[in-house]
């Protein structure tokens, strides 16, 4: 079963009990303690964080959202994901519950836990010690209107990254800081802006053949989306990541010969609906 076949019998498995749900809180309209919220999508290129996760290659993703009306908030998101970069691996599957409040009428704040799982990927795929990268974040972040401030901190090794694979010390603690901008045009037309920091908290043993050390990196990114029916919407989106030094040239945990540049700049369009 390919990677594309294994997110859509997930989606097709799950879609059926979020759909129910749906029409539950349909029919209670606005007395509904809950919202249930799907989405589906197929990309030319998953970005995270600045960086390739399919190799620059296309992407089917999807998930669904339980939003409650006291604040919390629970929800799963798959794509399929490059085995060149997780080996053993051919799905993201991602699990999260957050809760916060609002202030006042700009103000708003969110905490949650974040989990990132890889099933079957592990670095013993490869022939390397016995390593998963399955990643557990906290999070924490303020909204004022269209901007958002966000912290996210590792509780686990970061994406696997450990003295398995070639670093001094484990990751945990890592940080990522994001400020993110959502600024609506119309009702069809919107723009997100992105730019984050990614502070690793060990680095390699031994330097790259460039002498690279360091896997620190800051990204940016923008998005520009386009609603053409009330359930569907087309995107173009641009990233940048920068330390080409650590990730210009990043091997291939399948074939050390086959390298690729997994930040710099990135394009990517994108067609989503939700449900």
């Amino acid at each position: 079963m390919n990677k594309f076949t294994t997110l859509a019998v997930l989606l097709a498995a799950a879609t059926p009990s979020v759909s129910a749900l749906a029409q539950t809180a349909d029919a209670g309209a606005d007395t509904a303690p809950y919202t249930v919220t799907g989405n589906i999508a197929l990309t030319s290129d998953y970005m995270f964080r600045g960086l390739t996760q399919t190799w620059g290659g296309p992407a089917v993703q999807g998930g669904g959202d339980l939003t409650m009306k006291n604040g919390f908030a629970a929800g799963f998101w798959g794509s399929s994901i490059s085995d060149k970069s997780y080996p053993g691996a051919s799905l993201e599957l991602d699990v999260y519950a957050n809760y916060g409040l609002s202030i006042n009428d700009d103000w708003s704040w969110r905490v949650g836990l974040y989990s990132y799982l890889y099933p079957k990927g592990n670095l013993d795929e490869v022939g390397l010690a016995s390593r998963s990268f399955n990643t557990v974040e906290a999070n924490a972040a303020l909204t004022w209107k269209w901007l958002t401030l966000k912290y996210s901190r590792a509780l686990t090794d970061y994406f696997g990254i450990d003295v398995e694979q070639g670093y001094r010390d484990d990751s945990k603690g890592t940080g990522y800081i994001e400020l993110n901008a959502a600024i609506p045009f119309n009702d069809q037309w919107s723009l997100a802006l992105h730019a984050g920091r990614t502070d690793i908290t060990t680095s390699l043993a031994a330097p790259l053949a460039n002498g690279a050390v360091n896997p620190d990196y800051t990204d940016v990114g923008a998005t520009l989306k386009y609603q053409f029916t009330p359930h569907w919407s087309a995107s173009l989106g641009a990233t940048y990541a920068n330390n080409d030094a650590f990730y210009g040239h990043t091997a291939s945990f399948t074939n050390a010969a086959d390298t690729r540049n997994t930040g710099g700049t990135r394009g990517f369009v994108m067609l989503q609906g939700t449900f």
